[in-house]
């Protein structure tokens, strides 16, 4: 953090419209890095990352994160949802995505993300919102100004990237009685690495969706190829629309035939999303559907239409369609859909179960005669600490059935 004095620069003019709301004074903080400074509302939480090194960087609450997150980040294992936050860090050095400009007021949000490279100050801002807070952000980056303490720098967009040799696609596997785990945000190279001394064969990765609550910074097609090369197998994870009578948002519709299209939508953008990383045709990608309060027959219905909709698009893409969920309320609503027409199933089911018992049996929630045919993972355990090749991760534990 800096004490700075306003400077009349015309070059600001970069930044976008940059008049202070009236309330700014009671009911806004101003934030400022490296001569760039932006009025939040007095909420949200700023961290600096100079300071706390290994501090998460979370979008599940409001926060205003300083400096470069690091590429091993002490995160809990689960979290969703996202709603408003901004990532301040220098430009340069920086990797800004193709779509980063220079003026907040024509940046596209893409992914739930809007990045604007401040080349006066030489930051490089990310602000980050939910399915309905993206004008609370935009309002947030109108307020940027120039301050003291700039040092310039250069926005340089990333070439588009060109398609993928063949040898760069990653082949589905197969994991029969195996063990898993998820985490929060991508681990570093370096801690997949150190992680081969685990019992642990394929990772959880967050590839798509708009309630992806953590950044996803070593999340690259590079990543992926490396790690595969190491000998690990992924499980990707798509987390958006949540059950509509469930507290998470963004809900997915109460109307059948929408919350159909969204799901297949979904489907859409979460393939491009694994074909971007490369993973390959035949591989399972996995809706994330939070636990729901049952016994509402038309919420049920709206989670199995979207499903659906999931379902029939991926497969038409070439994908297999997995769901995750809470065995005691995406679980037991599917395996008690199982039979009724109207519906698609998923071609892999995973349940999460906390019962620490490495299998996959669905107990009381899922029959034995469903998804019998290497179909099923489970996740037997939650958040705890993991330490393997000297690495501690805060992980949740899988065992794996799946081909």
């Amino acid at each position: 953090m800096y004490r700075s004095v306003t400077l009349c620069i015309s070059a600001a003019l970069s930044l976008g419209t940059l008049a202070v709301p009236a309330q700014a004074a009671n009911a806004d903080r101003t934030v400022t890095y490296h001569g760039y400074q932006v009025t939040v509302p007095r909420s949200w939480q700023v961290v600096d990352l100079t300071k706390d090194p290994a501090a998460c960087v979370r979008f599940d609450r409001p926060a205003v994160y300083l400096g470069r997150p690091a590429a091993q980040q002490n995160c809990p294992a689960h979290l969703v949802g996202r709603t408003e936050g901004l990532i301040i860090e220098p430009l340069a050095g920086s990797t800004p995505r193709s779509a980063a400009t220079t003026r907040a007021a024509t940046a596209r949000s893409v992914d739930n993300e809007i990045q604007v490279g401040v080349e006066d100050a030489g930051v490089l801002v990310t602000a980050v919102h939910g399915a309905s807070e993206e004008p609370a952000v935009r309002s947030v980056l109108a307020t940027a100004r120039l301050v003291a303490g700039a040092a310039p720098a250069k926005l340089i967009r990333p070439r588009a990237a060109s398609a993928a040799p063949a040898a760069s696609i990653v082949a589905p596997g197969t994991m029969i009685n195996q063990q898993a785990f998820d985490q929060c945000t991508a681990p570093s190279l370096g801690a997949m690495n150190a992680w081969k001394a685990s019992p642990f064969k394929a990772v959880g990765i967050y590839i798509s969706g708009a309630s992806r609550s953590c950044t996803q910074a070593n999340l690259t097609a590079s990543w992926v190829a490396s790690n595969a090369a190491n000998g690990w197998s992924f499980m990707p994870i798509d987390v958006g629309y949540q059950a509509p009578c469930g507290t998470r948002n963004p809900k997915m519709s109460a109307d059948l035939g929408t919350a159909r299209t969204q799901g297949a939508d979904s489907a859409s953008a979460s393939v491009q999303a694994a074909q971007n990383l490369g993973i390959g045709a035949g591989s399972a990608i996995y809706s994330d559907i939070e636990a729901y309060p049952t016994g509402n027959n038309a919420c049920r219905d709206a989670i199995m239409s979207y499903i659906s909709g999931w379902t029939e698009r991926l497969r038409s893409l070439g994908y297999l369609s997995g769901v995750y969920s809470s065995a005691g309320s995406g679980g037991r609503d599917l395996a008690n859909s199982a039979g009724d027409s109207r519906w698609l199933m998923p071609d892999h089911l995973w349940f999460a179960w906390w019962n620490n018992v490495a299998n996959t049996d669905g107990g009381q929630y899922i029959p034995a005669n469903l998804w019998t045919n290497h179909q099923r993972l489970h996740q037997c355990k939650g958040d705890h600490n993991e330490t393997w090749g000297g690495v501690t991760i805060n992980i949740d534990s899988n065992f794996l059935d799946v081909a």
